[in-house]
């Protein structure tokens, strides 16, 4: 009856275990999604803020379009006026032609005139001249025609300089004016073209004054938008912390959970363990002598080497883990693993090969180190593949449960638990163990495990 109560408890303990493990999977699983979370509500903050700087940018955008809109209202006016101006003064000067050319007119007018002058000064001056000619031949009697004669020729003459300087003037006068004309008719030339830009600028204005209004409208839009992207966003967030807080529930719930099968779990190993150092046999008991006896065949091939000085105390209790660049998970070399793969290995290969219920035997010292480990968990790790490396090269790796601790801690000739085996990255297999403490020289070096399966 007493046996058949350990193998319960120990059943028990398995049970518990391995929902231990499961709640350990989910609390992890748990927690990453809460580090997720974490960085999702970093996101939604970041997110929060950026929304607040794009809703104030959407509100100045509003105010600059609604201010651009009365300043393109107000230039338009003022370039309108501009414009009607510059359209006037163009007209203005292009009526300057006309005027030009009727002055032009005038001038030969006054230019024929002046010709009609000039000819009837030297008709005036030759009838000076003939009068005089009249005078002399009529002696004195014609004396006094002759000083009249004479007046009308200095007369003509003076006509005929009057006449010839008008005439000149009027020439450079009709120069001037043909030179203004052509000059005028280039600005009016210039003026044509600059009234069909002024065309062109009244209808630029135009469009530019529809795409500012498109602005506007716009604007308006991107606030209306914001601000509902504004309340989904406050939405999600009051979501996303209530999420966070539930999380944050569930994580602690199943992490005490773990704790209370932890709990029951060393309750029922105690049990499974006191029972096992019981008289009456167990299903167990064959396997504690195997451990019994693998330990003594191992600790007996360490005293041996270190009697012949093929080992030395200070390799064999070396702590100074040097990691092994380059793998992954890291393994660790010391003093002892050189000597425990040659001389060690091969007592666990042998053990192990004893029962196939066995899933293997290793040594762990004081800090979790398994120096080395069963051949087929002791191959050479493989670049990037982290989780065959956990499962397949355990030799060198640090590993610490539970029970380990306990057994390492702990006085006894051996220790019989159910555990969960670290596989590594949150991953237990539940088995049987039986560890037995290694003692060299009255100095505890750790423990000797065999792992089976019930």
């Amino acid at each position: 009856m007493l046996a058949d109560l350990g193998e319960r408890s120990g059943d028990i303990a398995l049970q518990c275990s391995e929902t231990a493990g499961f709640l350990n999977q989910l609390n992890r699983s748990i927690q990453d999604d809460i580090g997720r979370l974490a960085d999702l509500e970093k996101t939604m903050a970041s997110l929060a803020a950026a929304h607040e700087e794009s809703g104030v940018a959407a509100q100045q955008l509003r105010t600059t379009a609604h201010r651009a809109e009365k300043i393109v209202a107000d230039g338009h006016k003022a370039a309108s006026r501009s414009l009607d101006e510059v359209s006037a003064l163009i007209a203005h000067v292009t009526g300057l032609e006309g005027k030009l050319r009727s002055f032009l007119n005038t001038i030969e007018m006054v230019g024929s005139v002046s010709d009609e002058l000039s000819a009837i000064a030297r008709q005036t001056r030759l009838l000076g001249v003939n009068a005089a000619i009249e005078a002399a031949r009529g002696g004195a009697a014609t004396q006094g025609f002759a000083v009249v004669a004479d007046e009308i020729r200095k007369l003509a003459t003076k006509a005929g300089d009057s006449s010839h300087s008008v005439g000149k003037t009027l020439r450079q006068l009709d120069n001037d004016a043909r030179m203004l004309i052509s000059g005028v008719e280039s600005n009016i030339a210039l003026g044509h073209d600059a009234g069909d830009h002024i065309d062109d600028l009244r209808i630029v204005m135009a469009d530019f004054s529809g795409l500012v209004v498109q602005f506007q409208e716009r604007s308006h839009a991107i606030v209306h938008c914001t601000d509902a992207a504004g309340v989904d966003a406050a939405m999600l967030r009051d979501e996303l912390a209530h999420f966070a807080q539930s999380a944050h529930s569930n994580a602690s719930g199943a992490d005490t959970a773990r704790l209370r099968l932890d709990d029951l779990e060393h309750r029922a190993n105690d049990m499974l363990n006191k029972v096992a150092h019981g008289k009456a046999p167990t299903r167990n008991s064959a396997y504690i002598a195997m451990a019994e006896d693998a330990a003594a065949e191992a600790l007996q091939r360490i005293s041996s080497a270190l009697e012949g000085g093929t080992l030395r105390t200070a390799d064999l209790f070396d702590t100074a883990y040097k990691p092994i660049a380059g793998t992954d998970p890291v393994q660790y070399h010391s003093g002892f693993v050189d000597f425990a793969d040659r001389h060690i290995r091969p007592i666990l290969d042998a053990w192990t090969a004893k029962d196939t219920t066995i899933v293997g035997c290793c040594l762990t010292d004081m800090n979790g180190h398994l120096p080395t480990h069963i051949s087929r968990r002791s191959l050479p790790q493989k670049t990037g593949e982290r989780q065959w490396n956990l499962k397949n090269a355990r030799n060198r790796q640090i590993f610490m449960d539970n029970q380990t601790r306990r057994a390492l801690d702990s006085e006894g000739d051996f220790f019989l638990f159910t555990y969960r085996q670290d596989l590594g990255d949150g991953q237990y297999r539940a088995l049987r163990s039986v560890m037995v403490p290694l003692v060299v020289n009255g100095r505890r070096w750790g423990i000797f495990e065999l792992g089976y399966l019930i």
